[in-house]
């Protein structure tokens, strides 16, 4: 038998195994997003989906997709075009795509509820309509917009916030008939109680979370059979107050406490409008209304680019 020394056995041959780098991650260069293109003034547009639906779209220059988007909803007297007209100045200083939903009374009896309660076509589902052509043909990305209404428009934004919370940045409201408590004991739309066979469920965990204010002129407290549109009934009458002005202010001081109760902080504003009465024309000319919605809406205005 041959013995055998371990250490003079050959040592194994060595494999060199050649890995290959990673490849580098490239990047994309930086691009700045594409403008909006611009509208010329204020467009009638028809929804290409629905040509009986009409709104009115106001695309400022040198805006981007992230700009942010207002919408103005009319009382009803129906002048879409006339808000989108007075406010298109301020849309243009602020950077803010404006659109002017037109919600006509033989299809939309009941649009300052949603649709919800009385005959007639969903306001709601009409708007959303409208709000994906706009981003479609604008280019506008963001999903929440802010919201104004007057008068029966003013019922319409802020019932809209409540039932979806999640597509609204703030609400501003104009000298609204009457309001939508946060009660989820009585029914709507005098509160959050809302039948069974509707899908929507209005949460005030995530609504009460949005900053709203409510502006009315000092004049505007007129009642009887000359103004039809303002709701004069007991219930409302009790809940909420005689007047525009007596509304609105309960109404902020309910959903202050209702948000206070949940530990939230949310701005509530509530402001009176010096030497007018209920009209939109004249709370925009005496009252200073557009500007003062523009502030709580967007902040302070921007400086005016000046000349070298």
């Amino acid at each position: 038998m041959w013995l055998i020394a371990l250490d003079t056995l050959p040592a194994p041959a060595t494999v060199e195994m050649t890995v290959a780098a990673p490849a580098p991650t490239v990047c994309p260069p930086a691009y700045p997003a594409p403008a909006l293109v611009p509208t010329r003034g204020i467009v009638r547009r028809e929804l290409v989906t629905d040509p009986a639906q009409i709104y009115y779209l106001y695309v400022p220059p040198g805006i981007g997709p992230h700009a942010p988007v207002l919408v103005a909803v009319h009382g009803v007297s129906r002048n879409a075009e006339e808000q989108a007209r007075r406010f298109r100045r301020l849309a243009r200083q602020y950077g803010v795509v404006l659109v002017a939903p037109l919600f006509p009374a033989g299809r939309f009896a009941d649009y300052q509820r949603l649709g919800l309660t009385g005959p007639g076509a969903r306001s709601d589902q009409a708007l959303q309509a409208i709000l994906a052509e706009v981003r479609q043909q604008t280019g506008v990305t963001g999903q929440r917009m802010h919201l104004f209404g007057y008068s029966g428009g003013g019922q319409f934004v802020h019932r809209y916030a409540m039932a979806y919370p999640g597509q609204v940045t703030a609400v501003a409201i104009g000298a609204a008939g009457w309001y939508t408590f946060p009660d989820a004991e009585i029914r709507f739309p005098h509160g959050l109680k809302l039948n069974r066979r509707t899908a929507l469920r209005l949460q005030p965990e995530q609504f009460l979370r949005i900053p709203m204010a409510v502006f009315v002129g000092e004049r505007d407290v007129r009642r009887g059979r000359d103004r039809p549109e303002l709701r004069q009934t007991g219930r409302v009458d009790t809940q909420q107050g005689l007047t525009r002005l007596e509304r609105g202010d309960r109404w902020i001081n309910a959903m202050r406490a209702a948000a206070r109760d949940r530990g939230l902080d949310t701005v509530y504003g509530y402001e009176v409008l010096s030497r007018t009465t209920h009209s939109f024309a004249i709370s925009m000319k005496r009252g200073g209304l557009g500007e003062r919605v523009f502030y709580f809406l967007f902040g302070p205005p921007p400086r005016l680019k000046t000349k070298d």
